[in-house]
């Protein structure tokens, strides 16, 4: 049976690679942590915060986020694709989730503010109605995801195929509207 904690408070601490496993976390919060050792193991994060955390490389096997908040973290290199799926629900403030991977997720709603998403990988995400604010989304594939009613108004970089993608209702700012063309080789100016 998996060791509980609720409503604890974590800061400055470095955790190893088996630290976490099979543990289960509620409302608890964790500052400034070092979690890229770890391989967490069929850990549960329900209504928990991450602040000022670097979690690059974590492995994320059988890992559950349920309502989790991430503000100004370090997550470089992150496949949440091997987390568990059940209500499976995040958030991210001011955070570098650089080369990280999202495949085939249901992330309905999810709301990334003031974050970078370079060569990030939404191929096959349900996307619906997420918000992209203020985000560098260089070199991110959404081939074959569900964007309908998604924001991107206020962000940048982006190159997604039409085609491609199911983007119904979607919200994009007239300037940067040449991602969506991009494949076609149409200047806009």
């Amino acid at each position: 049976m998996p060791e509980y904690f609720f409503d604890q408070h974590y800061h400055n601490i470095r955790y190893g690679q088996e630290a976490l496993n099979l543990k289960e976390f509620e409302s608890c919060t964790f500052s400034n942590c070092n979690f890229s050792d770890c391989n967490m193991i069929g850990v549960t994060f329900m209504d928990c915060q991450f602040n000022n955390c670097i979690l690059n490389q974590t492995k994320t096997n059988h890992t559950a986020f349920r309502t989790v908040y991430f503000n100004n973290c370090q997550i470089q290199e992150v496949n949440f694709a091997m987390s568990d799926k059940l209500i499976f629900e995040m958030h991210f403030d001011q955070c570098t989730l650089d080369f990280s991977k999202f495949y085939a997720l249901k992330l309905k709603g999810i709301t990334f503010n003031n974050s970078s998403l370079i060569a990030v990988d939404f191929m096959a995400v349900d996307l619906t109605a997420a918000k992209f604010h203020n985000c560098d989304l260089y070199r991110a594939e959404f081939e074959k995801a569900n964007a309908s009613k998604v924001d991107f108004s206020t962000s940048r970089n982006y190159t997604i195929d039409p085609e491609k993608t199911k983007l119904k209702k979607a919200k994009f700012a007239l300037e940067d509207v040449k991602g969506l063309l991009d494949k076609h080789g149409i200047v806009v100016e």
